[in-house]
């Protein structure tokens, strides 16, 4: 789960284990946020004290900065989010979409389209 680049661009300070305030400050969201992310995603699962405060794990905050970049850099959905970290568990990657080739109607459009502002652009100059 490092390759996403919000696990590269954050140090994380060399502890076993963190509170959810650091990691609030961390991550860079409230805790609520935090906690709320919790319940939506089963592979953050902090340890509980005597007190029942919770206590984060390294591999917790590295997920917790990977669901922050997918919701709000790649701008994933809740259900999106947890599909990509699942493939991301897996190994399964799958290629970048690639935009279907033009057709010809879609050519003949934009030379159309082309054309008419060559006009414009002659008509200005």
């Amino acid at each position: 789960m490092n390759d996403l680049p919000a696990n590269r661009e954050v140090q994380i300070p060399g502890k076993s284990y963190f509170r959810i305030g650091e990691v609030s400050r961390i991550v860079g969201v409230e805790p609520y946020v935090i906690r709320y992310w919790e319940s939506e995603f089963k592979a953050v699962r902090p340890l509980r004290t005597k007190s029942d405060q919770r206590l984060y794990r390294r591999k917790d905050v590295e997920t917790l900065l990977s669901v922050k970049f997918l919701l709000y850099e790649e701008r994933f959905t809740i259900a999106g989010a947890k599909k990509r970290l699942a493939e991301l568990r897996t190994g399964k990657e799958f290629p970048e979409a690639s935009p279907p080739p033009a057709a010809p109607d879609d050519r003949h459009l934009l030379a159309e389209v082309k054309r008419a502002l060559l006009e414009i652009q002659s008509i200005l100059t």
